[in-house]
């Protein structure tokens, strides 16, 4: 660590001490933010068709993964430790499968006016909707792996708008 820095300098979670504390936004104007956040499910090829065809015994899968995402996404202050309590505007999830490549591409999308940002939350239900999907479909594929959760897009705040893109 460069002698220079203080602790509080870039964690913001962190106090001038290197104490733990919830950033304080008090001051912050309220602005448009969004966040979208992408993460896919690799599964055997067959399984993503049962799942496109509706026959997976517990149900409808996509379905059930959608509203545990949005469940889990309002929960986030109480699954993260210094996570603001945020008062979303939108929630939204987006499947893509491809069978061919035994995949399905999760995209959750969250958004609010407020003085921080949503990406915590859209972190949440992507991530939520994966381990849904894998727990809908352990019983008949055991090859299922959660790959690759980003934030591809945040906008809002001072930041303004910023994507990324893995490689």
């Amino acid at each position: 660590m460069p002698e220079e820095y203080k602790p509080g300098d870039h964690l913001t979670h962190l106090d001038e001490h290197g104490n733990i504390r919830m950033v304080d936004v008090t001051e912050r104007p309220e602005t448009v933010r969004e966040a979208v956040v992408k993460a896919r499910v690799r599964m055997a090829p067959q399984t993503v068709q049962l799942i496109e065809a509706n026959q997976i015994s517990k149900g409808s899968v996509l379905e059930v993964a959608k509203i545990a995402a949005i469940l889990a996404a309002k929960q986030a202050p109480q699954l993260i430790p210094l996570c603001h309590p945020i008062p979303m505007t939108h929630i939204d999830l987006q499947f893509t499968l491809d069978a061919a490549q035994g995949l399905i591409h999760i995209e959750a999308r969250t958004r609010t006016n407020y003085k921080t940002g949503v990406d915590v939350e859209a972190m949440t239900a992507a991530t939520i909707a994966a381990v849904t999907i894998y727990d809908m479909c352990k019983g008949i594929d055991n090859t299922i792996t959660l790959e690759q959760a980003y934030v591809a897009v945040k906008s809002g705040g001072k930041s303004g708008t910023v994507e990324f893109q893995p490689a």
